[in-house]
């Protein structure tokens, strides 16, 4: 594993960042908090990590590096959010899912700048969420937020407009 993390990141010493056997890389960006129970786990794939300036990363978020995840700077993740830019075969009855590994990527997840995800919100792999975007607790993201647009439910849809 490959971690860089800049001198002004404040990381919880109870955070968990596991290790990878394939050189993943880690960043953490300039003045970002990384909370207590915060795991990143290099799973699922060969996608780098990285957080950007000014971001608040919240207890019990749970970031798989699966196929990628990049966050923007000023990005607010509330607690036990779960980012998965994997997917898992399933196709095969005649195998134990755990054995059939992973699909292809849908190209990892992207979280533009100045983001709110709030509490509980999974983020699958393929979701783009555009700069200002707003994402109400509890839902799922698997496609496109455009920019600005608050969205809520599961799957996620657009219920309103920052500004508006």
């Amino acid at each position: 594993m490959v971690l860089k993390i800049d001198p002004t990141a404040k990381i919880s010493p109870l955070a968990d960042i596991e290790d990878s056997v394939r050189g993943t890389l880690i960043e953490i960006g300039p003045r970002t908090s990384v909370d207590a129970f915060v795991k990143i786990k290099p799973a699922g794939g060969v996608g780098d990590v990285v957080i950007g300036a000014d971001c608040a990363i919240n207890s019990g978020v749970v970031i798989y590096t699966g196929n990628g995840v990049t966050i923007g700077d000023a990005v607010a993740i509330a607690a036990n959010c779960t980012l998965a830019p994997t997917n898992h075969a399933v196709a095969d009855v005649t195998r134990h899912i755990r054995l059939q590994g992973f699909q292809p990527s849908r190209g990892g997840i992207v979280i533009e700048e100045d983001v709110w995800l709030g509490a509980n919100v999974v983020v699958l792999d393929g979701a783009v969420i555009r700069k200002g975007a707003v994402i109400a607790a509890g839902s799922v993201v698997r496609g496109e937020v455009p920019a600005y647009e608050i969205h809520a439910g599961a799957p996620a849809r657009r219920i309103g407009r920052r500004g508006e």
